[in-house]
């Protein structure tokens, strides 16, 4: 007699937390409440990994894009920080590999964490404009959002353009506060405006993002090349990565080699109106744009006498207030720039610049139970997606 067949386990049940997506300047992402999401950090990151699909290069299991830009996630919790409204962590989930990075802020997701805290009664609408400070826990820093509020009620339409994404929005106004050396330690953690690595000189710098500025010229580019073009120059990519792990702990930022940071900010004389032209690599793949806070620390870059970034971009030495607009792949970022040259060595009072967001959803995201364990067993993808946008 044939031994009847052991019966299987019941399959685990799919998780399911509250969310919302939303669209925060180029990037977009899943928002959630900190108090909807488990506690301990295995179980948060491995219910992410499952909510977006990750790693897959297409995340087709998953409410990710397949895309660093698009595979974000914003932790929001009232703060009990005096002065602050909320709390705002980063999350990367990588679409390559099952790992989820808090290892930088991101400031195109920033741009969602006014509206959603809002929407969500964590801070008080007013008629009119409600700001909201929040502090990113990321870079232990605070940015102010100004959020139109007619009514008490967001809104999300508007005039208000920006480049990288279609049509026009409502205005969200992002000022950033003393985050100047806020993952590096220092504005210039090298303590030089300038210094010579792989044979290139380069401007390493940190005002909200570690970014390393270049010299398209210096690297036998015109700095006006596709981001298709660039990531498809195998030297060009070694060249540039060798420079980005040697810089690492000059930085302060370690061995960077599985890091999303620094930035790598190849620059060209503006060409459109503007002050400099970038293509920056994020770390690997070439942005179609540039990231926010990435935006910011080039322009403070420019304001560095002596700079790489001052040299292309020609700004007066004794310039203190400027409005830096950045030229990228498929537009334009201002910033506005205030510094002060009085105590002898440049420090950043203001560093402002406009985005806007949309809510796309809001809803319940699920993710199977043990899905981190399972995609940890299986195969890597080639497809190298890899580094984040901010």
């Amino acid at each position: 007699m044939t031994a009847p067949a052991a019966s299987s386990p019941a399959p685990a049940p799919q998780l399911a937390v509250p969310c919302s997506v939303l669209r925060g300047g180029t990037s977009k992402g899943l928002y959630f409440l900190a108090e909807d999401l488990p506690a301990d950090v295995a179980e948060r990151d491995a219910f992410l990994l499952g909510a977006m699909g990750s790693p897959d290069p297409r995340e087709i299991d998953g409410m990710g894009g397949g895309h660093p830009l698009t595979s974000k996630v914003a932790v929001v919790s009232r703060s009990a920080r005096e002065g602050v409204d909320v709390d705002y962590l980063f999350l990367q989930v990588w679409p390559d590999r099952a790992e989820v990075s808090d290892r930088q802020n991101c400031g195109n997701i920033l741009a969602g964490v006014g509206p959603f805290a809002i929407e969500n009664g964590l801070v008080a609408e007013q008629d009119g404009i409600t700001p909201v400070r929040i502090y990113m826990v990321n870079t232990d820093s605070v940015a102010t959002a100004l959020v139109e509020t007619p009514g008490g009620i967001v809104n999300y339409a508007g005039d208000a353009r920006i480049d990288g994404v279609p049509g026009s929005h409502a205005p969200i106004m992002l000022d950033f506060e003393d985050v100047a050396g806020s993952s590096c330690g220092a504005l210039l953690p090298t303590g030089h405006a300038v210094d010579v690595v792989e044979g290139v000189e380069v401007t390493c710098i940190d005002n909200g993002m570690p970014v390393v500025c270049l010299a398209a010229s210096d690297l036998g580019i015109s700095g006006y090349e596709s981001p298709a073009e660039l990531e498809a120059n195998e030297a060009l990519r070694a060249k540039v990565e060798a420079i980005r792990l040697a810089v690492g702990p000059m930085m302060n930022l370690g061995d960077v080699a599985n890091a999303t940071v620094p930035k790598m900010s190849i620059l060209a004389p503006a060409r459109d109106g503007g002050l400099v032209s970038t293509r920056t690599f994020i770390p690997h793949r070439v942005h179609e744009s540039i990231g926010v806070l990435g935006a910011v620390s080039v322009a403070t870059a420019c304001m560095v006498e002596g700079s790489v970034a001052a040299r292309i971009a020609a700004v007066p030495g004794d310039a203190t207030g400027l409005e830096v607009v950045v030229e990228h792949p498929t537009g334009f970022f201002t910033v506005q720039m205030e510094i002060d040259r009085s105590g002898g060595e440049l420090a950043v009072t203001r560093s402002a610049l406009l985005r806007t967001a949309r809510l796309l959803m809001t809803g319940t995201v699920y993710a199977p139970a043990g899905a981190r364990a399972a995609r940890e067993s299986s195969p890597t993808p080639t497809t190298d997606t890899t580094g984040a946008a901010a």
